[in-house]
Formats: C-alpha cells, sequence, structure tokens
C-alpha cells in the first residue's frame, strides 16, 4: 500500500508534524510505502498563483495521483485548516482523491477547535472525490509534547487511535486489494434463477 502524507503546517518543527510523523512511522511499521509531502517546501509563488503547470507542483500532484491513501494534516487556527494547505488544495483538480482513502489529523490550543475537521476539512476533502475518509483525530498541544531533544510524546488516548486508525486503514487497503481470483464469477442478471 502507497500512503502520502500531506504536511500543511508551515512550520517544520511543529505538533502537528510530530503527529504526522507517528503516523507515517506506525504505517511503515505496518509494511506501507510511505512518501511525505510538505506543502511549505512548494514554492510559495506557485502556489498563490495557482501554477498548476510548475515543475514543483506537477511532482506533488504526481505524488498524490499514485498514493493509495492519504493522510491530511494540519494545525487548527482560528476554527479553520491552515492557508499553507488550502493553496494547495484549491489547486487540485476536483477528482484528485478519487478512489483514496483519507485520513484527516489536526492539531490546535484547545478541544474547542476540533469540530474544524469535521466542518472546514472534511468537506473540501470529500469534494476532491475521497472514497472514503476516515475518523479524523485531533490533538491538543497538551497531547502532542515536543521534547528539548528533539523527540516527541504523544499522550496515551492520541498514541491508541493512532493505532487502531493504522489498523483500520491497513484493513481497508486489504479488503479493497484483494483480487478476484478465488471467488465466484459475476453472473448476469438475467441468467439468475429462482428457486423456493
Amino acid at each position: 500500500m502507497s500512503v502520502l502524507l500531506i504536511a500543511g503546517s508551515p512550520s517544520p518543527h511543529s505538533r502537528t508534524a510530530a503527529l504526522l510523523d507517528a503516523a507515517g512511522q506506525r504505517l511503515t511499521f505496518r509494511g506501507a510505502h510511505v512518501n511525505t509531502l510538505r506543502v511549505r517546501d512548494l514554492p510559495p509563488q506557485a502556489l498563490l498563483l495557482a501554477d498548476v503547470g510548475h515543475p514543483a507542483v506537477l511532482q506533488a500532484t504526481a505524488h498524490l495521483a499514485q498514493a493509495q491513501a492519504v493522510v491530511v494534516a494540519t494545525p487548527v487556527y482560528k476554527a479553520a485548516y491552515s492557508g499553507v494547505l488550502k493553496v494547495f488544495l484549491d489547486l487540485l483538480s476536483q477528482n484528485a482523491l478519487k478512489g483514496k482513502v483519507v485520513w484527516p489529523l489536526a492539531t490546535g490550543g484547545s478541544p474547542y477547535h476540533m469540530l474544524a475537521l469535521d466542518y472546514a476539512l472534511r468537506p473540501v476533502l470529500q469534494s476532491l472525490g475521497a472514497k472514503h475518509i476516515l475518523p479524523g483525530i485531533y490533538a491538543t498541544d497538551g497531547q502532542v509534547s515536543l521534547l528539548p531533544e528533539g523527540g516527541t510524546h504523544l499522550d496515551a488516548d492520541i498514541a491508541s487511535r493512532l493505532d487502531e486508525t493504522v489498523d483500520t486503514l491497513v484493513r481497508e487497503h486489504l479488503y479493497c486489494g484483494i483480487s478476484n481470483a478465488g471467488r465466484f464469477s459475476s453472473v448476469d442478471f438475467s441468467q439468475v434463477r429462482c428457486s423456493v
């Protein structure tokens, strides 16, 4: 399974990045092939002008097209996802997430903004054609701690929810990825006969 992690934080060292890294590590441990797209590393002018022909934007959208699943992480500012993430999502085609499983993650200063996942980010992801959007995880500053030596400490509840969602994502992929070999072949409706 190929997974693209989309980091929507404008900061390289943030709780959002730490939460996304923790999800990526768990996916890698479960055998997924994980790539990371840091939106802040894309050329700002190309993003702001929606230059879909820019080589860096083309490369980013190609990585997105190749992924079977996408994890989108963002800090929440003023009850909405980050502007950096917004400009990236705005330049994607209408069906950029078609057929993909999407998992939203967010961090914020207090629990009062947790609904931003459902009311701000989820509708945009759905409008881009996501096949299935997994329940999002919102973590407050107290649940994701950045340690002085560069490490991260996750609250036990957040770590458990990450594990559960990774299990769900892996199961979903395995279920959807099973071939039809060994199954009954399809039957045209006109050939169906009922007996009592």
